[in-house]
């Protein structure tokens, strides 16, 4: 709380030398008397109700002198708000769903990994537009581009592989991530693309669907997922489910290539840690723009004190008539 007339609180010395005369006239004043032979019959055991009542209209006026002052001098109260203006990114998560994602040399496995950090990732935007495109032998669009969160992290849960035909066709998943942008107005188009192979199917080649993306303004961030040389990898035996070493076989050179044309940069994971790392390193260097409008609220308070000073004063008026009254 602040006063807006600061300087008007000096006039509360006024009521405090009131105050100071009505007590030096109470203790050396001369009141009306007369003589008497005796005074025990106005003699009393202490102190009565009404000798202590005649006081209190005087501290219910000097009161609402006080307050009234206070009013005066016109108390508000202020709080900062911030009006903020976010301009979002579109970005779509293009993930390879292809069975080679089955690969334990991520924990539990290269998928289970790769979609837990994507929903920690879309969990950090919420101003952006985020869509999920998957892509294995096929590509089909997960979630179109939304702001709603829930929405996005249960199809993110959602995604598995065997649900599409095996392959790798990333030249496809990156034009389904593409397509989902054509009609975005967003200051910034972001896809992120994670795969953990080769290029070994699809109708549209990789370096023509990057091409498809620089032309829309579109920036492509590849990430390369797997171990550095072999993988153990679950099959089916007549035994049951065994891992078993596979080696691992990732086109860096194709999506450095993606990466390059489109303005993105090019990551490999090995594994979760560096999985997170790589995500967290995309989403500092791609910021929504913020406009932030600072600006003070004020609040006056002075009306509350000219209402104490008015009941004050209906106080000291009653009080002023029962005594009166009082025989």
């Amino acid at each position: 709380m602040f006063f807006e007339y600061p300087k008007l609180l000096w006039l509360l010395a006024v009521p405090v030398l009131l105050i100071a005369l009505y007590v030096l006239r109470e203790l050396t004043g001369r009141e009306p008397h007369f003589r008497v032979s005796s005074s025990a019959q106005w003699r009393s055991g202490g102190t009565s109700v009404l000798s202590v009542l005649r006081h209190l209209p005087f501290v219910l006026r000097m009161a609402a002198i006080a307050l009234m002052i206070v009013a005066l001098a016109r108390p508000r109260s202020s709080t900062q708000t911030e009006k903020i203006d976010t301009e979002g990114i579109d970005i779509v998560l293009t993930m390879d769903v292809s069975t080679s994602m089955l690969a334990r040399d991520f924990t539990p496995d290269r998928i289970s990994a790769a979609k837990d950090i994507a929903i920690e990732f879309i969990a950090q935007r919420p101003s952006d537009r985020i869509g999920i495109a998957v892509f294995a032998g096929e590509s089909y669009t997960q979630c179109p581009l939304t702001t709603d969160r829930a929405t996005l992290i249960n199809l993110m849960k959602e995604v598995q592989t065997d649900l599409i035909e095996d392959g790798t066709a990333i030249g496809n998943g990156l034009a389904t991530a593409v397509a989902r942008m054509m009609d975005s107005d967003a200051p910034s188009r972001v896809v992120i693309l994670l795969t953990d192979g080769v290029n070994n199917c699809g109708e549209i080649a990789p370096e023509t669907a990057a091409e498809i993306a620089k032309t829309y303004g579109v920036r492509v961030y590849t990430i390369g997922v797997g171990a550095n040389g072999t993988a153990p990898y679950p099959v089916m035996t007549p035994w049951g489910l065994e891992l078993q070493n596979v080696k691992v076989e990732i086109d860096e050179d194709l999506l450095k290539t993606i990466a390059e044309t489109t303005g993105g940069k090019y990551f490999r994971a090995t594994d979760n840690t560096k999985l997170a790392e790589i995500y967290t390193e995309i989403n500092k260097m791609e910021k929504a723009r913020t406009t932030v409008d600072s600006f003070p609220v004020y609040k006056e308070l002075f009306l509350k004190y000219a209402i104490w000073a008015l009941v004050c004063l209906i106080l000291e008026l009653l009080i002023r008539l029962m005594l009166r009254r009082l025989p």
